[in-house]
């Protein structure tokens, strides 16, 4: 399953009374996340606060999420933790009907990028759903690491959320200079934080797919831009990366974990009671939340003066 174009990474709403799973506002989220015309859907995954949900919850929002998209567009859902935890979701994802998975780092522990395929191996053995390794933190892959997982037939591709655009260069390169009858289809998808201020470097190296958090709250301005870069529009890129997402990304800098909390605010502010985000994550402060508006307003204003 070989992705292109611009991906969802929807929110999880939790209900600020009761602190439970919202799966009727998770619903509406998704439908306008589907709206926008992303190639797929992540759900569960790090945007999702994958590590924030219980097994049970995390059935609910699987099984809502293939619910909702009924077809349209793949689900994949995040999977992780232990090696045995992250099985055990890689079946649930299964039995929910996804489409595909998201493995996300092993919990805490750090190891080789041999001990990492041993990982993702033992992963793949409990489903035939194909498999993206998410490559950050404590994964990391080297070339002969990722070519080892070309053997591996559910393992489809490589999403990085480190930003080293050298070490990203070697494994694209290894892979398609592989020969291996699976080179040609093996995908890699950009995955970095606020991904819009990476995508024209890693689209040099031939990473064209990536995923949007901003696409979660403000999808006019993310999907215009994906236009934009795809056109080869430049200056379209340029203004808005000066007038929305460079001042964006600063503000998400304010704090560690607005990377969720942020977007999360941002959905709120475009009007969809998402909620707060679960422990350890901290919620964007009023002034921040005061900020992100005038932020987007200021993107939607660029926006509206441009031919994209």
């Amino acid at each position: 399953m070989r992705l292109h174009g611009l991906l969802s990474f929807p929110l999880t709403p939790f209900s600020a009374d009761d602190d439970k799973v919202d799966l009727a506002v998770f619903a509406e989220h998704l439908e306008q996340q589907i709206a926008a015309g992303p190639a797929g859907l992540f759900v569960a995954c790090g945007t999702g606060e994958f590590t924030a949900l219980s097994p049970d919850e995390y059935r609910d929002v699987v099984a809502t999420a293939v619910r909702v998209a009924d077809g349209r567009l793949p689900v994949v859902a995040g999977c992780g933790g232990g090696p045995r935890m992250a099985r055990e979701f890689a079946v649930t994802a299964a039995e929910c009907g996804a489409d595909g998975l998201l493995l996300l780092p092993p919990y805490l522990i750090s190891s080789t990028p041999a001990g990492l395929v041993g990982h993702i191996r033992y992963v793949a053995s409990a489903t035939g759903l194909p498999i993206t390794v998410y490559q950050r933190a404590n994964a990391v892959l080297d070339e002969a690491a990722a070519l080892e997982l070309l053997d591996v037939p559910t393992v489809t591709g490589i999403k990085d959320g480190r930003g080293d655009v050298d070490a990203m260069l070697r494994l694209v390169t290894a892979i398609r200079t592989s020969g291996h009858p699976r080179a040609a289809e093996f995908g890699f998808l950009n995955g970095l934080p606020t991904a819009e201020l990476s995508v024209q470097a890693y689209e040099a190296i031939g990473v064209e797919c990536y995923s949007s958090a901003v696409l979660c709250f403000a999808p006019d301005i993310a999907t215009a831009f994906h236009r934009a870069v795809r056109a080869r529009n430049t200056e379209a890129v340029q203004v808005l990366l000066a007038e929305f997402y460079l001042p964006f990304v600063a503000l998400r800098d304010a704090a560690p974990g607005y990377a969720v909390s942020l977007v999360k605010a941002g959905a709120r502010l475009a009007g969809l009671a998402m909620g707060p985000v679960r422990p350890p994550l901290v919620d964007a402060s009023p002034e921040h939340e005061r900020q992100l508006a005038g932020i987007v307003a200021r993107g939607r204003a660029a926006l509206a003066g441009l031919e994209v």
